[in-house]
């Protein structure tokens, strides 16, 4: 309205008071929100320095200019507020995709009901096409359930009863009944998303230092200012007017506000684009981490394998029958919660050992970890585990070791069956390199990482056999947890940088103590969401190249956004050596700046990754 009324002859008197009026109106907030800063934390941000220019400004008489700092300098941050705001929603459309209601079965009644009022335990029934509403465990039916908004994978994956399901996916061609285990506010997708929220808002070193560069950035800038301001009329007898208005727009033009806003809508799009594509990254300090990382070790079971190991060989020896053995062995192992023990007791089921009657007379049961488990049967003690087991109770295995050797040489895992006196027999028990275990290896030391290293319990022949089939550089074998940690120590020690790739729950010691701890296939494990550092929310390995990746080019665009922020305020500081520097050119300056480094680092939503 001032700009019109001038253009329109009104009075001089009239023209100001419509920009003072604007002056007052459009400052307030900001002149508000830097003195609260100023007062609570002793900090001088760039709501000040425009607030300090402005009155400096108008003071002098330049109300047209003064006025025309606050439009400019409210419509930069407004949108500079859209740019931001869309960044840190790029996560939104996850939390758009949970049904609000569910059709819920109780007794013989079907009832619609909102989310918030389904209970755990109660069933709900899932149409063809329907997204499901909660998480849960199939109850009845079979289809297929598209999961790419968890774990990022397209291709749908099969259900049938006892089969997990997570609220948010869309379910197939089939019927669905789905025994609700979570209630809404707990569901994975919930969760997800308020751990991404968190990691938006954690400060990555790169930010943490700006911060501190900022800190005392700003005092500098006002002692600047204030030197513009008196130096050149007091020693060289220039207009004070002019150098004034100098000062005032040096200290427009020396808000940090680029530079401040580089690295954390950097690392926002960054954990958005991530968490979208089925990877949740704890924080910007992990997403900086994985960007650095020169070694990545892999636990093998359930990680460069698929972990669900079948049994290959039985041979009992000393006069037990295969039904006998098995079922002592399984009987045992029921208690136990390694993957091997499942193998076992599944294969004893499908041998139709009967197992039931030793189960009843199971008196205690010991898990021994790193090597086995023991149970008393019937008065007896029986063991079962690796020769580490029986070697440190001085039961010899001399007469089993050849066996041992040739199943080991072929990739088996042998465990060994006995009493407190006498082995009793061995199992054979094989598992599965996954599908895209090498592929993912192999793309790993294309992106530049140095050395690929798989940490294990098993046995050294075991181990080589899946280290050759995988790729891996080197490989550690007969490790207990205790013991993966100092593999760790040492890697660290050796290499800087260094990543435990695990399940989350055996391997969190390891995990802890690594640069960055990563979980596999944590959609359906509330460990591995709660201890990693970055979860890989399906078991697909070459979902870490793509985050060692898009790290990469996060560090890369943070340090093109801190370079271009300080250039432009540098060039534009050079102006006010002659006195050309004026406060249209300073503000303009200043926000554009800032926008340009906004929509830079809004391309790490863009980056696409491999499939």
């Amino acid at each position: 309205m001032g700009f019109t009324a001038g253009k329109l002859g009104a009075p001089e008197l009239a023209v100001n008071g419509l920009f003072l009026t604007g002056i007052l109106l459009g400052g307030f907030l900001p002149a508000k929100n830097g003195i609260s800063v100023l007062i609570n934390a002793w900090e001088f941000d760039m709501n000040l320095l425009m607030t300090i220019a402005v009155i400096g400004a108008s003071f002098i008489g330049s109300f047209e200019e003064a006025a025309a700092v606050i439009f400019l300098f409210s419509f930069g941050n407004a949108l500079q507020s859209y740019t931001l705001d869309k960044t840190r929603n790029s996560i939104q459309a996850l939390m758009e995709i949970t049904p609000d209601e569910a059709l819920v079965r109780r007794g013989q009644t079907e009832i619609r009901l909102p989310v918030e009022e389904i209970k755990t335990g109660d069933h709900i029934i899932v149409r063809p096409g329907e997204r499901i509403a909660m998480d849960g465990k199939v109850s009845a039916g079979y289809s297929t359930v598209n999961e790419s908004s968890i774990t990022g994978e397209s291709i749908p994956v099969e259900k049938q009863p006892g089969d997990e399901v997570y609220a948010g996916t869309i379910n197939g061609r089939g019927s669905l009944e789905v025994e609700v285990t979570k209630l809404a506010r707990d569901n994975t997708i919930s969760r997800i998303i308020n751990m991404v929220e968190e990691a938006q808002g954690q400060r990555a070193p790169s930010q943490q230092f700006i911060d501190r560069f900022a800190k005392y950035y700003t005092p500098a800038v006002i002692i600047l200012a204030a030197l513009v301001a008196t130096v050149p009329p007091l020693t060289f007898e220039q207009p004070f007017e002019k150098w004034f208005y100098e000062a005032m727009a040096l200290l427009l033009v020396a808000c940090p506000c680029a530079l401040v806003i580089s690295t954390p809508v950097s690392i926002v799009s960054a954990i958005g684009n991530a968490a979208k594509n089925g990877v949740l990254i704890k924080g910007g300090m992990y997403l900086e981490e994985a960007g650095n990382l020169s070694v990545i070790a892999f636990d093998k079971t359930g990680t460069l394998t698929e972990g669900k190991p079948q049994v290959t060989d039985i041979i009992p020896i000393n006069g037990l029958s295969d039904k006998e053995f098995l079922a002592i062995a399984s009987a045992i192992e029921s208690r136990s919660e390694h993957p091997l023990a499942e193998a076992i007791v599944k294969y004893s089921k499908e041998q139709g050992a009967e197992i039931s009657s030793v189960l009843a007379s199971i008196s205690t049961f010991e898990a021994i970890p790193g090597k086995g488990a023991k149970a008393t049967v019937n008065g007896k003690t029986y063991q079962i585990g690796n020769s580490r087991l029986f070697t440190e109770q001085a039961i010899d295995i001399e007469a089993v070791e050849n066996e041992v050797s040739r199943l080991q040489n072929e990739g088996k895992t042998v465990m060994m069956l006995g009493d407190d006196k006498r082995i009793l027999g061995l199992i054979a028990v094989a598992d599965t390199l996954r599908e895209n275990s090498g592929q993912a290896v192999s793309k790993l030391k294309k992106a530049g990482i140095k050395k690929v290293i798989m940490l294990t319990g098993d046995n050294e022949s075991t181990a080589r056999a899946i280290a050759t089939k995988s790729g891996v550089d080197d490989f550690r074998a007969d490790l207990l947890p205790e013991d993966k940690v100092d593999a760790i120590k040492d890697l660290l020690a050796e290499h800087g940088k260094v990543a435990m790739v695990g399940d989350g729950v055996n391997d969190a010691p390891a995990m802890a103590i690594s640069t960055v701890g990563i979980a596999m296939g944590a959609a359906g494990t509330d460990t591995a969401l709660e201890t990693a550092d970055i979860a890989l929310m399906a078991d697909d390995l070459t979902k870490l190249t793509d985050t060692v990746r898009l790290s990469r080019k996060t560090l890369g665009i943070i340090k093109q956004n801190i370079i271009f922020a300080l250039v432009i305020k540098g060039l534009i500081l050079l102006l006010v050596i002659p006195g050309w520097l004026t406060m249209w050119l300073a503000v303009i300056g200043d926000m554009g700046s800032s926008l340009l480094v906004t929509l830079n680092a809004m391309r790490l939503l863009r980056v696409k990754h491999e499939d």
